[in-house]
């Protein structure tokens, strides 16, 4: 297994923490030598989403992902609509930036419901309502499990063998337009993840691989995510296992700390060029 360079690996923009526009994040990120990028919607809104996507390509980055999906479960049948249409116009977006796939992260509980079965369902039936407006545009989805901790507030898909029982359901086709992202912050924990990985990997379905690290003790369980090598997720390991399993794309830093966030870009940039050298992942 070949060390891991900035070449090799895609920044995700929640890692610098939203401070400046995304034409500046661009600039950054090529500058530093990594070789893909992750942009949020969010630093789209108001973008003219051609010329970002342009700009991204003048700079020599590919686009890993794009994040990320609205929730999908809701109380109505008149708000699921409202968020799968919001879907739909992200699904556009990522088509236009050229994203190698769109992220999703299903949502959970709607307020006030206790039905975390429901929402699970409500989830998978819209991830099948979303693949077939991404296979129109050639675009493949990859479903993020989140740790159980988010189960409640943020999304109710927290396994890979669920997300990969999802892909399996909904893609009746078998053409592997869907897939799952394997987020070690979200996975590493998992008994099963050596067993699971296999088996996305048989399945060609790894469509992301995202690294950071957890750090012992945790001061808060969103903002609080460490620095490859900082805690202790055997990320070497895991990489190994992703790359064993056939997945050859881009390794994704996502880190959402605010201590990191504090910082300014550059610096953050340079500790993470340090941090794939010092540990050699």
């Amino acid at each position: 297994m070949e060390p891991l360079s900035p070449k090799g690996c895609s920044i995700n923009t929640a890692t610098l923490g939203f401070k400046v526009p995304i034409g500046r994040v661009i600039e950054q990120i090529a500058s530093h030598g990594f070789g893909a990028i992750s942009p949020w919607r969010r630093e789209l809104v108001g973008q003219n989403v051609r010329a970002v996507a342009r700009q991204i390509r003048d700079a020599g980055l590919k686009v890993s992902g794009y994040c990320r999906s609205s929730p999908i479960p809701a109380l109505t049948s008149d708000e699921r609509e409202a968020l799968h249409s919001d879907n739909c116009i992200a699904l556009v977006e990522a088509a236009e930036l050229g994203a190698e796939s769109f992220v999703i992260v299903a949502g959970t509980l709607p307020d006030g419901s206790k039905d975390i079965e429901g929402a699970r369902d409500q989830a998978a039936q819209g991830i099948d309502r979303l693949l077939r407006e991404a296979e129109k545009l050639d675009l493949p989805l990859a479903i993020e499990p989140l740790h159980p901790m988010y189960a409640a507030d943020r999304c109710c898909i927290n396994t890979l063998a669920h997300a990969l029982d999802i892909c399996m359901a909904v893609d009746s086709s078998n053409s592997r337009n869907i897939g799952v992202v394997i987020d070690a912050y979200h996975v590493w924990w998992d008994p099963n993840l050596t067993a699971q990985i296999s088996r996305a990997g048989a399945g060609r379905r790894i469509r992301g691989f995202h690294i950071c690290d957890w750090l012992n003790p945790i001061t808060d369980t969103l903002m609080d995510r460490g620095m490859m090598g900082d805690g202790v997720i055997n990320l070497k390991q895991l990489r190994r296992s992703v790359i064993g399993a056939g997945y050859c794309g881009f390794a994704e830093i996502e880190i959402f700390s605010d201590r990191w966030w504090k910082r300014e870009n550059e610096e953050v940039l340079r500790s993470c060029c340090r941090a794939l050298n010092d540990i050699s992942i």
